[in-house]
């Protein structure tokens, strides 16, 4: 279920949207105050709805502290002014929407609801370079063209890149080929792996600039676009 946090301190308003977005399939929480939403940046809400004026302080402030604490939750604001200067600082400190007061339920249902699609859409593509994965479908793209992988292949790409500018060791990259199925992968299988990969994605196999060995300790994936 999603889990939406909105501050607003209209009680009514905020009463009458939790249940109408209740209703419409997700899990709302609903505070009143500025202070009672800080400890939204521990929890695990997907989505924040930030009313922009109240008592104790602004949305755009909790927006500033969530991001400040390298939270990258997706936020609404809800505003009483449609005054460009206030969305534009809204979106410039981190806020992703704006929905202007007064408001039909069904633009927010929307607004929230495409918020969510393009989060997810970005949640599930990594771009590193010249590469795409795409992680929903385990598929990856060079320049906009599809590779052929292996899973085994797919697997270790994803590891290299997921740290990339890291050195992964060679006991790590074993452990997460292993698939639990008795599908064993030596040294010598890894070696293999990584030939493969490096004719599959670098200009030149021979010298690579992407997957790079670290001597005596594993691989590295470089973000350098060829």
């Amino acid at each position: 279920m999603t889990k939406i946090l909105l501050l607003e301190d209209d009680r009514d308003l905020a009463e009458g949207l939790k249940y109408y977005l209740d209703k419409n399939g997700f899990v709302t929480d609903t505070a009143g105050m500025a202070a009672d939403v800080k400890k939204a940046v521990y929890t695990n809400y997907d989505l924040l709805i930030l009313d922009v004026l109240l008592p104790d302080g602004t949305g755009f402030e909790i927006c500033e502290y969530i991001r400040t604490c390298g939270n990258n939750v997706p936020i609404i604001f809800l505003t009483a002014s449609d005054e460009e200067i206030n969305i534009i600082r809204g979106l410039d400190i981190g806020g992703d929407d704006y929905i202007t007061k007064p408001f039909k339920l069904g633009e927010l249902l929307s607004r929230i609801k495409a918020l969510l699609r393009r989060v997810s859409a970005k949640n599930n593509e990594i771009i590193s370079g010249s590469l795409k994965i795409d992680t929903e479908n385990s598929r990856v793209y060079k320049n906009g063209k599809p590779l052929e992988l292996t899973a085994a292949e797919y697997r270790l790409l994803l590891l290299l890149v997921k740290n990339k500018g890291k050195t992964v060791t060679r006991e790590n990259i074993l452990n997460t080929l292993w698939d639990n199925c008795g599908s064993f992968v030596d040294d010598n299988t890894l070696s293999v792996y990584v030939r493969r990969l490096r004719e599959k994605l670098e200009e030149d196999p021979s010298a690579p600039v992407n997957l790079v060995t670290v001597r005596g300790f594993g691989y590295k994936w470089n973000e350098v676009t060829v």
